[in-house]
């Protein structure tokens, strides 16, 4: 496994800090051999990269990126072209929604409230795919974050629920457009963990303890894990998978409540 991705340039994106699943993700792809840079947006957040990355990866390029932005992702991969040449892939970990609209009903959605969601959780992978394509010219895979609730209705995701819905059927079109130039794109489903954009959503705890206690491995899901099964959408062992939600949440999406 130290081997598996030896070689591979993969750009990791949305590592907040050591709890977050990008994070999680980037260690393994590590320890597999992958040559990984990161983005980040403001200073708090290449200050916090900066000392993740000490004593283990301290060669790893930090690169600014604000997804809200076209020409800052363009510039963001002209920037990737300049330290790899050839990328091999993407780590898309980002979302984000106000956190008032994370709680009460959705119909109190607000119009602003959306059109962010939508723009940093669902659009910023197609802006992503589209710049990052002309580097991918000797094929790879792309890899997103999404939850269960963009497939059912989970109390107090709400307008993320929503962008989690959009960003999985882009997954599906995308995968569509670059298939045949051996791009693959898929997305992992990951159970509830303990990170710092959760906690964002009202009752998380509670959540975290009926996703326990329901899921059928009686357990919450390790971000090791999750990890695990992004190391191997980047890998050559998952060649033929695109387009795909794989679940990573000890079994809870199977469940009928």
């Amino acid at each position: 496994m130290q081997q598996l991705l030896k070689g591979k340039n993969i750009l990791v994106m949305g590592v907040a800090n050591k709890w977050s699943i990008a994070w999680g993700i980037a260690q393994k792809l590590h320890e597999a051999g992958a040559c990984l840079a990161f983005t980040y947006q403001g200073q708090k957040s290449e200050e916090n990269i900066r000392k993740l990355i000490h004593g283990t990866m301290p060669e790893a390029p930090l690169i600014p990126c604000d997804v809200q932005n076209d020409q800052d992702i363009e510039a963001t991969f002209q920037q990737v072209g300049e330290k790899f040449g050839m990328l091999h892939g993407i780590i898309h970990s980002i979302a984000h929604a106000k956190k008032e609209e994370l709680e009460g009903c959705y119909f109190d959605t607000s119009r602003e409230g959306y059109l962010m969601a939508q723009e940093i959780s669902a659009y910023s992978l197609v802006a992503v795919t589209k710049y990052a394509k002309p580097l991918m010219t000797g094929g790879g895979s792309i890899v997103t974050l999404t939850y269960l609730g963009g497939e059912r209705v989970i109390k107090n995701y709400n307008v993320m629920g929503v962008a989690k819905a959009a960003l999985e059927a882009s997954v599906k079109y995308l995968a569509v457009d670059l298939g045949k130039e051996n791009i693959r794109v898929n997305a992992i489903s990951a159970g509830p963990i303990k990170t710092l954009a959760a906690k964002g959503i009202k009752n998380f705890s509670t959540m975290l303890n009926e996703f326990e206690e329901k899921s059928p491995m009686g357990r919450l899901i390790l971000t090791e894990e999750v990890g695990n099964t992004a190391l191997f959408l980047c890998s050559s062992l998952s060649s033929g998978i695109t387009g795909e939600n794989i679940h990573v949440d000890c079994g809870y999406h199977i469940l009928g409540y």
